[in-house]
């Protein structure tokens, strides 16, 4: 399958509480490019959230994947981190994978300096030597490690986001009784009206089986057997004759809209931007949420190697990761983060709260499925086969 970004509003667990937040003095430091002691104190410093005056007119090129999420980067840590050391950002967009990296990296012309990627092309770049490897100095010094709501794959990743698919249902279809479990989602009796979910089976089978009954923990377990396979599609097919597909982002928002569907299986920052944008009624069900990862990471070979890894280090404080969520619904992958906005609330740019749009809090993470990138690396390419077999039987 490809791969791609959900870009307007597409996006793990839970330490969260007794996070002492750090103030730093507002220090400028001297920073000379041909000085190697420099430009550590420059990377550290950044990475420990010091604002730094670099020379003038350098760049350092970001890619992303564009739409409200790079907007949500450049207001988060993108404008900061040029404000405090002087270098100016190039945001570069891209689908997604690895191919183009690798053409960089292998030809010796490495011109991205930072990317955005997904949790398995995080683990497979970095294992295929794509990536430089940040080391251990670089978590310590940016307070990272023990903050983290998930684990760092490996030293290659600098923190970044978290997001999920989620249940949404509208809410003026079901005002005598909400749905509260993923359970109500394959409950037509209690719950009438045709449900949408995605064209591929990510997401789609673990929800399945945690509605089955599948303890959340123990999914890619069951799923790795081919009885666990045939109870996910099982249980998926009972959904038969009220299952409608969307294959982009905006869809099920359109589909819930419109009435097509009265609930659906959606990215979940794509349910709340549009909550926060008029949409109210759109209510999502956090139980059973399948949440998946984003990391930034450094090219292996590019000539800005400390401008990178600080702009990491800057993109990781606990501040800017809150930040972003003021201006689009993912998690940040801190902890401390999210104290921050629980203090701050009302805290989306609008003036409206943000938590309750958030996949990120202690009781929605123990009901979540962790997404397995390495699992659906290996299980990929035939479990979407068989899901587009399966979709051609029910005759969609």
């Amino acid at each position: 399958m490809s791969w791609s970004a959900e870009g307007g509003g597409r996006a793990h667990d839970a330490r969260f509480g007794g996070f002492a937040l750090l103030s730093y003095p507002n220090v400028m430091w001297s920073f000379h490019r041909t000085s190697i002691a420099g430009l550590a104190v420059f990377a550290a410093a950044v990475s420990l959230g010091f604002p730094v005056k670099a020379g003038s007119g350098e760049t350092l090129t970001v890619t992303s994947w564009g739409g409200a999420y790079a907007t949500s980067q450049k207001e988060a840590y993108g404008r900061s981190f040029e404000a405090g050391t002087g270098i100016h950002i190039v945001w570069e967009e891209y689908r997604g994978g690895l191919e183009q990296v690798r053409a960089q990296v292998g030809s010796g012309k490495v011109v991205w300096d930072v990317v955005d990627v997904f949790g398995h092309d995080a683990r497979a770049g970095c294992e295929d030597g794509l990536f430089e490897r940040l080391g251990d100095e670089f978590y310590r010094e940016a307070g990272i490690d023990g903050d983290l709501l998930i684990d760092r794959p490996n030293d290659c990743v600098g923190p970044n986001i978290l997001w999920s698919w989620v249940t949404a249902y509208d809410a003026r279809d079901f005002a005598r009784r909400a749905p509260e479990t993923l359970d109500a989602f394959f409950d037509l009796e209690t719950f009438p009206g045709k449900r949408a979910i995605g064209v591929y089976p990510q997401a789609n089978l673990e929800m399945a089986l945690v509605a089955d009954g599948v303890p959340p923990g123990e999914v890619y377990a069951v799923l790795d057997t081919e009885e666990g396979v045939r109870r996910a599609f099982a249980k998926l097919s009972t959904l038969k004759g009220n299952l409608a597909f969307w294959s982009a982002g905006e869809e099920p928002v359109e589909m819930l809209a419109d009435g097509t569907v009265a609930m659906a299986i959606a990215y979940n920052g794509r349910i709340g931007a549009a909550a926060l944008d008029g949409k109210d009624w759109l209510s999502p069900v956090w139980d059973g949420q399948v949440v998946e990862e984003e990391w930034f990471v450094i090219p292996k070979g590019t000539a800005k190697l400390e401008a990178a890894r600080a702009f990491l280090g800057h993109a990781a404080q606990p501040q800017q990761q809150a930040a972003q969520a003021k201006w689009i619904t993912y998690g940040p992958m801190r902890g401390s983060a999210l104290d921050i906005i629980a203090r701050g609330e009302p805290w989306f740019h609008t003036g409206a709260p943000v938590l309750p749009h958030l996949p990120t809090t202690t009781a929605r993470l123990n009901r979540s499925v962790i997404s397995d990138p390495a699992w659906w690396a290996r299980r990929s390419g035939e479990l979407t086969e068989r899901f587009a077999a399966w979709r051609k039987n029910l005759g969609n």
